[in-house]
């Protein structure tokens, strides 16, 4: 269980505190939501979230089978509905860049990013289009 603090600090911003870390976030409303967009949107969040959690899960099953996956980078755009707001589609692309992975390890990676915890937790009107480079 990790327990996260936030204040609202006006003019639609919010600063978050990881209590465990000490670390600290802060949100601000997007410019088509009448805000500054000067740092992350909540809903820019949970696309980070989604992204970062897939490479994270590959992270993991790449470390518990001994898979040298390369240098992993990605990208993520959000696409939100009109009003009511909400995230309509994630279009996800990982690139691996100096791998030798196999038709196996690939398909191990693949699958550990598809059910990376944030991707489960989307409610199922989310659509996620995920495509994998392998450079």
């Amino acid at each position: 269980m990790v327990k996260i603090k936030a204040t609202y600090d006006g003019h639609l911003r919010t600063t978050a505190t990881h209590i465990p870390s000490s670390n600290t976030l802060f949100t601000d409303a997007p410019t088509d939501n009448h805000g500054k967009g000067e740092a992350f949107s909540p809903t820019d969040l949970i696309a980070t979230s989604t992204l970062t959690c897939m490479m994270t899960s590959m992270g993991i099953v790449a470390q518990n089978n001994d898979i040298a996956m390369g240098k992993l980078s990605g990208e993520i755009e959000k696409m939100m509905t009109p009003a009511p707001r909400r995230i309509a589609r994630l279009q996800v692309e990982l690139v691996f860049e100096g791998h030798n992975l196999s038709d196996t390890d690939k398909g191990l990676l693949e699958n550990a990013a598809l059910s990376c915890p944030v991707t489960r937790s989307l409610h199922p009107d989310v659509i996620v289009n995920l495509k994998f480079r392998y450079e």
